[in-house]
C-alpha cells in the first residue's frame, strides 16, 4: 500500500511539472523534489536538483524581495570550480528558446554583485553583470539543438569577479520553421509590443511559446490603434510565429496623417542583427495598406501588404551589420492608409555554434584563449595567431606555433573530447579546469 501511494504521488508530480508541453521550467535554489505553479503565468516550476550536481541553495535578502515572480526569491550559488553546468534534455535537431534569470539580492550579505560568464554548449552566451543588488538580469537565446546530441549544456563560468549564481532556467521548444538562420543562434536584444499603454508584459499563456513581450512607450508623433473587442483572437495569431492576440490587437501609427513611421533602437555595439516585424490590419478591411521598410536608410522589405485580422511577419533576407538601427516604415503610393507597426523583435546573430561553425582560438604570446570569431585557414604574425577548428569536438593543434598560457575560456568547451597541443611553446602548469571538462578523454 505504501508503494502504491508513493507511485501515485510521483505520477501526480510528473503530470504537474510537465503541464506545459515542450517546457522545462526550473526554479534554481528551491529544495530537491519540490515544485509549484506560478499563480500569474500558471507555469509549473520544479527544483534544479535533477539538472546539476553542484552548488548551494540560498534565499535573497528580504529587503530586496518585496513582490514579484517566486523565481527571484532564491538562487543556486557555485562557490567551487571554475565552471558549473546544467544539463537539459532536448530532442536532437529541435529549436528552442532558452531563458536564464539572475537576481543577486545580497544573498551572501557581502553587498558585492558579481560578474561572470554564461555559456551555452561551450560557447559564451552572455556576460552577467549587475547595476546594484536590486537589479535582476534576464537573458534569452533561440538555439538550434545539434542533430548529434540530445542534451543542452548551460554553464556558469567564474571569471574572477565574484561567485556565479542563477535564479531560474527555462527552456521552451519552438516550431523549427520559426526564426530560421543559415547558421548560429539568436540572442534576444528587444521584443517590443507597440500600442499597449498599460505597464504590463505579455507572456504565457497568452503566448504559447512563453516569449516575453515588453510594452513600448509611444513617441509623441505616434498614436495608438486598438482592435475591437469582437475580433477573432485566434485569427490574429494565425501564422507560424503565433504572435499573441494581446500583442497583435494593438499597434501604432503616425499622427497628423504622416506617411512615415520613424524610430531608433539603440544597440550596445556593432554586431550582426536579425529583425522580425509583425503587422496585422486591425482597423478596416475596406482599404489597402502597403508598406516600404528601410533600416539605416537601406531598403529592407518593400511592398509589404497587411492582412485584415491576420498577422504578417516580415524578416529580412540578410543579417544587418550595424552599431545602431534606424527604422523608417513608409506607406507606398498604392496605400490608402498610413503605416502601422504591431510588434518588433531584434536578435543578435551568434555565429559560433558548435555544430555549424569553425571555432577561433587565438594566441598573443602571453596567453591562448577561445575566441568567438570564426576563422578560416591559418594566419600567423608576430602579435596574434588564429587557427580554425574544423573537426570539433576532436582537434589536432600540434606543431601550430602556439605559445603562452591557456586561458579560462577553454573551460567552456564542454563537448571537447580530444585535444592535441603537442610540439608547441606553451608555458605554465596544466590548468585544473581541464580535468573538469566532462567530455575530454585525450589531452
Amino acid at each position: 500500500m505504501v508503494c502504491g501511494c508513493l507511485a501515485f504521488v510521483l505520477l501526480v508530480h510528473e503530470l504537474h511539472v510537465q503541464a506545459q508541453s515542450g517546457f522545462i521550467s526550473i526554479d534554481c535554489g528551491i529544495p530537491e523534489d519540490s515544485y509549484y505553479k506560478d499563480k500569474n503565468t500558471t507555469i509549473s516550476y520544479t527544483s534544479d536538483a535533477a539538472y546539476t550536481d553542484a552548488g548551494t541553495n540560498y534565499n535573497i535578502s528580504s529587503e530586496y524581495y518585496k513582490s514579484g515572480p517566486p523565481v527571484l526569491s532564491d538562487l543556486r550559488s557555485f562557490h567551487q570550480g571554475i565552471r558549473n553546468c546544467y544539463t537539459l534534455p532536448q530532442d536532437k535537431g529541435n529549436k528552442c528558446l532558452i531563458r536564464a534569470t539572475f537576481m543577486y539580492g545580497n544573498y551572501d550579505s557581502k553587498n558585492q554583485p558579481p560578474q561572470f560568464a554564461l555559456y551555452l554548449d561551450g560557447v559564451q552566451w552572455h556576460t552577467v553583470r549587475f547595476n546594484d543588488a536590486s537589479h535582476f538580469v534576464r537573458v534569452e537565446i533561440i538555439h538550434n539543438v545539434p542533430a548529434t546530441t540530445a542534451y543542452i549544456h548551460v554553464c556558469l563560468v567564474d571569471t574572477g569577479d565574484g561567485t556565479p549564481f542563477i535564479s531560474a532556467l527555462e527552456l521552451r521548444q519552438l516550431n523549427n520553421s520559426m526564426y530560421q538562420t543559415q547558421s548560429g543562434s539568436l540572442k534576444r536584444i528587444s521584443r517590443l509590443d507597440f500600442g499597449l499603454t498599460a505597464d504590463k508584459i505579455v507572456r504565457y499563456s497568452a503566448d504559447v511559446y512563453d516569449r516575453i513581450w515588453i510594452p513600448d512607450n509611444p513617441l509623441s508623433s505616434w498614436e495608438t490603434v486598438r482592435a475591437s473587442s469582437y475580433r477573432n483572437t485566434d485569427a490574429l495569431s494565425a501564422n507560424e510565429y503565433k504572435p499573441p492576440y494581446q500583442v497583435m490587437a494593438t499597434a501604432v501609427r503616425p499622427v497628423n496623417g504622416s506617411n512615415s513611421l520613424d524610430f531608433r533602437v539603440e544597440v550596445d555595439y556593432p554586431k550582426l542583427y536579425n529583425v522580425y516585424m509583425h503587422f496585422a490590419e486591425i482597423g478596416t478591411a475596406e482599404q489597402e495598406r502597403e508598406l516600404d521598410i528601410y533600416i539605416n536608410d537601406v531598403p529592407w522589405a518593400l511592398g509589404v501588404a497587411t492582412d485584415f485580422s491576420r498577422p504578417v511577419t516580415v524578416n529580412g533576407t540578410y543579417s544587418l551589420s550595424a552599431d545602431s538601427l534606424n527604422f523608417c516604415i513608409r506607406a507606398t503610393s498604392q496605400s490608402t492608409l498610413p503605416p502601422i507597426l504591431n510588434a518588433l523583435e531584434i536578435y543578435e546573430l551568434r555565429l559560433s555554434g558548435i555544430s555549424n561553425r569553425h571555432r577561433g582560438w587565438r594566441g598573443t604570446g602571453k596567453e591562448i584563449h577561445v575566441s568567438q570569431k570564426s576563422t578560416h585557414g591559418k594566419t600567423f604574425n608576430a602579435t596574434m595567431m588564429e587557427i580554425s577548428l574544423e573537426s570539433f569536438p576532436c582537434e589536432n593543434l600540434s606543431s601550430s606555433s602556439l605559445s603562452g598560457n591557456m586561458d579560462f575560456s577553454f573551460s567552456g568547451l564542454t563537448s571537447l573530447e580530444s585535444l592535441d597541443l603537442s610540439n608547441n611553446n606553451l608555458t605554465g602548469p596544466v590548468p585544473d579546469f581541464l580535468s573538469e571538462l566532462p567530455s575530454l578523454k585525450t589531452l
